[in-house]
């Protein structure tokens, strides 16, 4: 096609075989947009195309994407509000012909396999490095691994006993994100199973989550994140996991070892922990140098 339809907040560049999507950047565009800037996404990707009446004399074409195609949208898990939507495109009223005529080219390129859910993610995931602030710690995400280190004011008294956390993405099956527009979001790393390696069902005590709040893991920080460490995990294809021990991972870096000490000493301090517990968790970092 190659032609541009200009939106309200976004503008869809018709490729051959794919749809440029480019963000708008503007105050008034919704924060996720500006954090996503510009998606391509192949026609293949896409299950259908609607066009229907919006709000205040707006029309909005919306493309659907197939079950598994997009890593953002799988992550989300259906959570994300209308206004948030990247696969939806409002248009003022009077471009409803102009915007009827590109939903019906989309249409006529949807393949065989639009109504069948995507074998492999067919839209490209936000790039690492990436990082947001929970509120119980910092995660970071360097495309191979998360890391999060917990928070003195938000972590529990389980998180800090267990020290900062370190997961390779080999070691993961998948990624829970639960928005922070409801009162209990999170984002929870989902391990490969491992005998007696139950994760707690509550995310504040799971050193494997992190629990947003008010102000905390907004969407266009922790949704672009767990999309992104969704990728990695599904791209890592079946590679065998390394086998650790609950509370024990293998091989790690002396400085992560001795930060983990100092953090038990501070609980120690604080009298969050008996003597029994500091000698034990000690014992147990230094045996893992």
């Amino acid at each position: 096609m190659g032609d541009v339809l200009a939106g309200i907040h976004a503008t869809w560049e018709f490729e051959p075989d794919a749809v440029l999507i480019r963000f708008e950047r503007g105050i008034r565009a919704p924060k996720l947009y500006q954090a996503l800037r510009e998606r391509r996404i192949p026609h293949e990707a896409l299950a259908s195309v609607t066009l229907s009446p919006g709000r205040r004399g707006t029309v909005v074409l919306h493309a659907v994407p197939r079950a598994g195609a997009d890593p953002l949208m799988e992550a989300a898990a259906g959570q994300l509000k209308d206004a948030c939507d990247p696969y939806r495109l409002v248009l003022p009223a009077d471009r409803e012909l102009l915007a009827e005529h590109y939903a019906d080219e989309l249409r006529a390129r949807l393949g065989p396999a639009a109504a069948e859910p995507a074998e492999r993610f067919l839209v490209s995931a936000p790039e690492a490095p990436l990082q947001f602030k929970a509120y119980d710690a910092k995660a970071t995400f360097d495309g191979g691994q998360v890391a999060f280190r917990w928070f003195w004011t938000g972590a529990s008294s389980a998180k800090w006993k267990a020290g900062d956390q370190t997961f390779p993405v080999r070691e993961l099956s998948g990624v829970e994100w639960r928005s922070p527009d409801v009162f209990d979001g999170y984002l929870r790393l989902l391990r490969r199973g491992h005998a007696g390696d139950v994760q707690p069902a509550q995310a504040d005590q799971d050193p494997a989550a992190v629990v947003f709040g008010l102000g905390y893991g907004p969407v266009h920080e922790s949704l672009p994140f767990a999309a992104a460490v969704l990728a990695a995990v599904r791209n890592a294809g079946t590679a065998a996991p390394v086998p650790v021990h609950a509370g024990v991972t293998a091989g790690r870096d002396p400085a992560v070892i001795a930060d983990r000490i100092r953090h038990l000493g501070e609980l120690y301090q604080a009298g969050l922990v008996t003597d029994e517990e500091f000698a034990a968790k000690k014992a147990q970092l230094l045996a893992e140098l």
